[in-house]
């Protein structure tokens, strides 16, 4: 179950009790009937209402998700092979040539990325073979050079480096050899043992004997006297000559600086005009730990999974959370009308009149026979119960109410009782800035060419409402005009008198008002509507209709 892709069960951007407590519900109920891997999401703030119900009831709020677009953890992130510092060129080699990359990540005991070896970094070294100090330049170690030529150590350090001075091949008399051989040098040589002394006299730091030849003990008792390592090989001196430029270690050819690397949570839109531009075969991918996990390229695109999603609670595109466009929505659970969202294949959509997608969740439970745990039935009984302010409002169904009374039986809590605590945590604003309770509940609507916003509050206590609108009225004014509305309302609902004074700004906003609600008359900047308490049955409807008698 680890190992599977996650499905996310995500609410709109204004998280309410309800898109909050459906989305967890659901992502019970598919994890308890499928074989899938289903986790809620929020995509904003949780307000205060939604936080004393998930306290009440013990249960944490979903993380949170900003945008679904694709990210790098979605494509097909190459698995690396590990390789260090301290590797030879060869041993880089051998291992990109049997996990088939052309980029070696190199990174340290801890799995950070230190730098990176391309296959084009290795072929320079095999072209610069007429370089005959780039092995001590690289301070390549003893039992590196050994290794590389398949030989031994029979003398000296293995730990010690080549650190001075240049390779030569000892093949000549001695009197060439004396004017070409300077002290610290490495010569290859062949069995001569005269050579051999010679050499080590002349102060060279490393003598290589080969085709296997065994090495006298005056030999190696004339190596130990003046601190000259001998290794033996059983390749021929052509062939050691060839090879020993891979002994340098990976440290000294390795890119370390200005390295491109992306990480598992960058967005793929972010990324593909880097990598346009810096034509590399594979960029380094590191995770949130840190940790270097792989490599990609940009063939990876070609494979890139999208996230997918359950949606509950809406089907609006510009109620969605952002990039949603880019997901692959597999589900809608919703109870409101029909939106502007558009998928690429069939999805299952279920859409029921009822007052809130909770009582569709009670529903699924019943249908699928799953028992509701107490915690689970709290929260879907307060979602329908914030949805329908407590059954006042015109959406509210019988199979809201059927459904809220049995889920308070097994929440053990009394619906009235529970429902003036929550009203009463969830009204409690006086504390908050204008634009969060403005965006506290706020949604975004288009009539045709208009487009409107509409935030609502609802309280069971009069005179906080009356102290709400003397904050919002100067901040509406402010607020019109951006995110693409040309007008803004806001409806502070009143659950004991079943009303709602509704706040607009905007222009010919009271116009759309007055067109969708008959014999209504403006006072201090606000309409009183008697009997509306519900944005998405009476309001909204109603303002829709005005729009296209004005606008058409």
């Amino acid at each position: 179950m680890a190992s599977q892709r996650k499905i996310y069960v995500v609410g709109h951007k204004s998280p309410d009790t309800d898109s909050i407590c459906s989305a967890i519900a659901y992502a019970d109920i598919k994890n308890r009937s499928t074989d899938r891997r289903y986790v809620a999401k929020r995509a904003g703030q949780i307000n205060e209402e939604t936080e004393y119900v998930l306290k009440r009831f013990g249960v944490n709020p979903p993380a949170y998700i900003s945008d679904v677009g694709t990210q790098v953890k979605d494509m097909d992130i190459r698995k690396s092979p590990d390789a260090y510092s301290y590797y030879s060129v060869k041993n880089a080699w051998d291992i990109m040539r049997e996990s088939g990359t052309v980029t070696l990540l190199v990174k340290d005991g801890d799995g950070s990325l230190e730098g990176l070896v391309t296959v084009g970094d290795i072929a320079r070294i095999f072209m610069e073979m007429s370089d005959n100090k780039i092995l001590s330049r690289a301070r390549t170690q003893y039992h590196m050079i050994a290794e590389t030529i398949d030989g031994k150590i029979v003398v000296g350090n293995e730990d010690a480096c080549f650190m001075k001075g240049k390779v030569n091949v000892g093949a000549a008399h001695h009197e060439i050899m004396q004017a070409h051989v300077e002290a610290d040098d490495l010569v290859i040589m062949a069995d001569r043992e005269e050579d051999q002394k010679f050499v080590i006299e002349l102060g060279v730091s490393c003598v290589i004997i080969c085709l296997g030849s065994k090495v006298s003990s005056e030999v190696r008792k004339l190596a130990e006297e003046h601190g000259c390592v001998v290794i033996t090989s059983p390749l021929d001196t052509y062939t050691v000559a060839t090879l020993i430029n891979q002994s340098i270690p990976l440290q000294y050819i390795m890119k370390k600086n200005d390295l491109i690397t992306f990480s598992t949570e960058d967005y793929t839109d972010n990324i593909q005009e880097i990598m346009v531009k810096n034509r590399h075969r594979a960029f380094p991918v590191i995770n949130k730990k840190g940790k270097c996990i792989g490599t990609i390229s940009r063939r990876n695109f070609m494979s890139m999974r999208k996230k997918q999603l359950v949606l509950v609670d809406h089907n609006e595109k510009d109620q969605a959370v952002d990039n949603i466009e880019n997901a692959e929505i597999l589900e809608i659970i919703d109870h409101h009308r029909l939106g502007s969202l558009e998928t690429l294949q069939p999805v299952l959509f279920r859409n029921q009149p009822v007052g809130c997608t909770a009582t569709i969740m009670y529903q699924i439970y019943e249908e699928n026979k799953l028992e509701i745990a107490p915690d689970i039935a709290g929260l879907l009984c307060a979602a329908i119960i914030s949805d329908t302010l407590m059954f006042r409002s015109p959406t509210c169904t019988m199979a809201d109410k059927m459904a809220a009374g049995a889920l308070a039986l097994i929440a053990d809590i009394s619906i009235e009782k529970f429902a003036a605590e929550m009203f009463q945590a969830g009204s409690n604003l006086k504390d908050k800035a204008p634009e969060e309770i403005f965006y506290q509940d706020y949604k975004k609507f288009m009539a045709d060419e208009v487009s409107f916003g509409v935030g609502q509050i609802s309280s069971m206590n009069a005179e906080e409402l009356a102290a709400l609108k003397e904050k919002l009225l100067p901040f509406m004014e402010n607020e019109c005009g951006r995110h693409g509305v040309s007008q803004v309302f806001f409806m502070l609902t009143s659950i004991m008198d079943e009303s709602t004074e509704l706040l607009y700004y905007g222009e010919n906003s009271d116009q759309m008002v007055e067109e969708a609600f008959h014999d209504v008359q403006s006072e201090d900047g606000a309409y009183i509507l008697k009997g509306v308490v519900s944005r998405k049955k009476q309001l909204i409807p109603a303002l829709m209709q005005a729009a296209q008698n004005i606008y058409v």
